[in-house]
């Protein structure tokens, strides 16, 4: 890393923030006369590739994917570990269309927030976890059966890089009851995006799809237990081998 990556990390953010502001306006005014699918490519996926591609060239932060083959033909419940930013980026590009859980204060940012709405999230009040879990599992069905992924982050917030957090049940319950798998998803963006503050570090991000996993028996609370605490297993394994691979530099 040279002097002058600082300079390359402003340059970063600065021609996201303007992107986005653009973007969200753009998105604003052509975006309710599309149909759903036309409009996530448009506002999400668009600006989603334009802020990796951002992040490669000024930045360095590149990536590989490996697992593509267990990704199920039909959309399901995707249960990916969150360090940073980067990862919704890449996964609200990667996966198409794709609804979120996310808090509900995000809808309530001009402009961003505003585009957000556009692309029915499943925006939850965090101050009432009892009914945010009734509105992921009602919402998140009928996002299914409209033939949407649902991504989920199961440890509830960012993690820094080699703390593990326990999975909300939200996911494996969501998955089960639609007769759905759930599809874990490990990666080592935090190692080189760390989840708070401007700091980023040049190399390339990990990023494995792992195999669809469906709950065993029929859905129940030990079915569900044991599905998510299969996929949280998985997930932890897998990230601290991709962060053991980085810090190595292999």
């Amino acid at each position: 890393m040279n002097a002058l990556y600082p300079v390359r990390i402003l340059l970063f953010y600065v021609l996201l923030s303007i992107s986005a502001l653009v973007w969200c306006l753009i998105s604003l005014v052509c975006a309710p006369f599309m149909s759903f699918r036309t409009r996530y490519r448009f506002v999400v996926r668009t600006w989603c590739r334009s802020a990796i591609w951002m992040a490669s060239g000024i930045l360095g932060l590149r990536y590989e994917v490996s697992g593509q083959e267990n990704i199920p033909e039909r959309p399901c419940v995707i249960l990916a570990k969150h360090q940073s930013t980067w990862e919704t980026f890449f996964l609200s590009a990667y996966f198409e269309p794709l609804t979120q859980v996310l808090k509900r204060e995000l809808l309530f940012v001009p402009f961003f927030g505003w585009a957000i709405m556009l692309l029915r999230p499943i925006a939850i009040d965090r101050a009432n976890p009892k009914a945010a879990l009734r509105q992921v599992a009602k919402q998140g069905d009928e996002r299914l059966r409209q033939g949407t992924w649902v991504l989920i982050f199961p440890e509830g917030t960012r993690t820094p890089v080699g703390q593990p957090a326990r999975f909300s049940r939200s996911g494996a319950a969501l998955a089960a009851n639609a007769g759905l798998p759930v599809l874990p998803v490990a990666h080592n963006a935090g190692v080189f995006w760390p989840r708070t503050g401007w700091g980023k570090r040049p190399g390339t991000i990990r990023v494995v799809i792992g195999p669809a996993m469906y709950a065993q028996n029929e859905p129940g609370s030990r079915a569900i237990a044991e599905l998510n605490q299969r996929a949280e297993d998985w997930v932890n394994a897998e990230v601290s081998r991709l962060e053991s691979l980085a810090s190595s530099g292999s």
